[in-house]
């Protein structure tokens, strides 16, 4: 995508892609690969810097994942965090031992010389909170490094070869609870590499239709919208590059949020212009559904189902060859173990089950190079409604996941009323962009009330609002009090068959894609 390129080598950390949000963030294209890289692929790739990832492994493990050679032969800037400053040192000649003293969590790390990481952002002398996650630790220096900052229990908690620009930290910069952590990368890519910030959206979006051009040719394109921002980004940067060879495709499961596959037919047909097939298939898939509890299975019927459906509807548009995709970039980290196994992995927002080989069709996937955030930022460039870019993100077995047991079209139109108040409130309160995702749950659940002078036996729901990033973390998010309860009182007011609000305070552990 550019020049002047950053590769990070994963060794298996769970913030592994933290790096490269960090790193792109200071106008630097990266990418993310496994440690098993080959060499010529290094070359090929030809980085202007390396980064190597932390790891839950260790360097003193039999068969212990090790950086390629290359890395430290190509007479590039190289960046050792965690893991990565470890084997550094233990593959230059230096020590890394186990240790009593681990490091897990907030730590302070003592500045104790100048180091081109540090300019403007530590002094020498300085204490600055940093985040450990570590057991062994660097014990001796391979020749040519010094010691530029120590922490209570690692010694040599930052270090620096100022000749081979090799540089290693033992804590991770790339989180947050490392206040300054994003200023140190942006210094090792901008000072230390000499890399200019001038990798852009709008640069972005002009090298991706010279390259869906080249890709795509004559042949036309189908590409299935979901309805949520990342297959509507892939279609309109599509057909801004091939125009009426992309046809879109959007099967209605009936399991959406009430009034979006309104919106969905309008921008897309009306608005855009774009040839749309609109594919009214609420009552198959209730029907599939009928009598179903158990969750995956309910995820396998929709896939299928999906699948079915989609595939008709393909073959009626003559000559298609390429079906495009809104595959983003932690989907495709995620098919790739950080052993370096590839496994076919197809986004499930679009394709729950699975591309079947029978369709015959070839991939166009625009946006398989960004992260959620910066998939929305291309919105904007492209000219979407503000509204439909910052829309929550909404898995693709939409309704049905957040109806456990099984989904009945009362239970759906009972849950499309208090997700519909519960958005309505958090916009109201002007906390609609501040919250990464918010819905209701229908618990499988009936409760005893009363209301009024009456007693009632239904439903109960619960709200669940996290807050992220870029989808890969997130925590809840903590409303008012008066918020909760104005919202918990209208839903009970409004909605009939639902007497009792509860809200979720569970968070989302790393790694994963979607709420499920």
């Amino acid at each position: 995508m550019t020049a002047d390129r950053v590769l990070i080598l994963d060794f298996g950390s769970q913030v592994t892609q933290l790096i490269a949000r960090r790193v792109r963030e200071a106008g630097v294209y990266c990418e993310i690969h496994p440690f098993t890289m080959a060499p010529d692929r290094i070359e090929a790739f030809d980085p202007k810097a390396i980064i190597l990832s932390g790891s839950p492994a260790s360097v003193l493990e039999v068969n212990a994942p090790r950086a390629p050679d290359v890395v430290f032969q190509k007479g590039v800037p190289v960046l050792g965090i965690c893991y990565g400053q470890q084997t550094m040192c233990h593959q230059l000649g230096g020590a890394v031992t186990g240790s009593d003293h681990r490091e897990f969590g907030r730590a302070f790390l003592e500045i104790k010389e100048p180091c081109a990481l540090f300019d403007g952002v530590w002094e020498i002398g300085s204490r600055e909170q940093v985040w450990m996650s570590h057991g062994d630790r660097v014990t001796a220096l391979p020749e040519g490094f010094r010691p530029v900052g120590v922490s209570e229990g690692a010694p040599f908690a930052a270090i620096a070869d100022d000749r081979r620009q090799f540089y290693g930290v033992q804590f991770h910069p790339e989180v947050v609870h490392t206040p300054h952590g994003a200023r140190l990368l942006s210094n090792f890519v901008h000072r230390v590499a000499g890399i200019k910030g001038d990798w852009t959206m709008a640069a972005f979006k002009a090298q991706a239709i010279e390259k869906i051009r080249a890709q795509v040719g004559s042949a036309k394109v189908i590409c299935g919208l979901s309805g949520g921002v990342d297959s509507s980004v892939a279609a309109v940067l599509i057909h801004e590059a091939i125009g009426d060879q992309l046809t879109c495709i959007f099967v209605d499961t009936g399991m959406m949020r009430a009034g979006e596959a309104d919106e969905v037919v309008t921008l897309f047909r009306d608005h855009y212009n774009i040839p749309l097939i609109h594919v009214d298939a609420a009552e198959l898939f209730l029907g599939k559904l009928k009598g179903v509890s158990d969750p995956e299975q309910k995820r396998k019927i929709i896939g299928a189902t999906f699948i079915d459906v989609f595939d008709g509807e393909a073959h009626k548009v003559g000559g298609a060859a390429f079906l495009a995709q809104g595959t983003l970039y932690p989907d495709v980290i995620e098919s790739v173990s950080f052993t370096g196994g590839p496994s076919v992995t197809i986004k499930s927002h679009h394709n729950v089950g699975g591309l079947p080989e029978r369709m015959n069709l070839k991939l166009v996937e625009p946006l398989r190079e960004l992260f959620k955030d910066e998939v929305r930022v291309l919105g904007r460039e492209l000219g979407l409604p503000e509204a439909f870019v910052k829309r929550h993100p909404f898995p693709g077995p939409g309704l049905a996941i957040r109806v456990p047991g099984e989904i009945t079209p009362e239970k759906l139109e009972i849950l499309r009323k208090a997700d519909t108040i519960y958005l309505e409130e958090i916009r109201n309160a002007g906390l609609y962009d501040a919250i990464w995702q918010a819905f209701v749950v229908l618990l499988p659940v009936r409760t005893v009330g009363v209301m009024g002078d009456g007693r009632t036996y239904d439903h109960a729901c619960a709200l669940r609002a996290v807050t992220s990033t870029d989808g890969m973390t997130a925590d809840w998010y903590p409303f008012p009090h008066e918020f909760l309860a104005r919202v918990s009182n209208r839903i009970v007011n409004e909605v009939r068959g639902i007497n009792r609000v509860t809200y979720d305070i569970t968070s989302k552990p790393p790694g994963t894609i979607e709420w499920e």
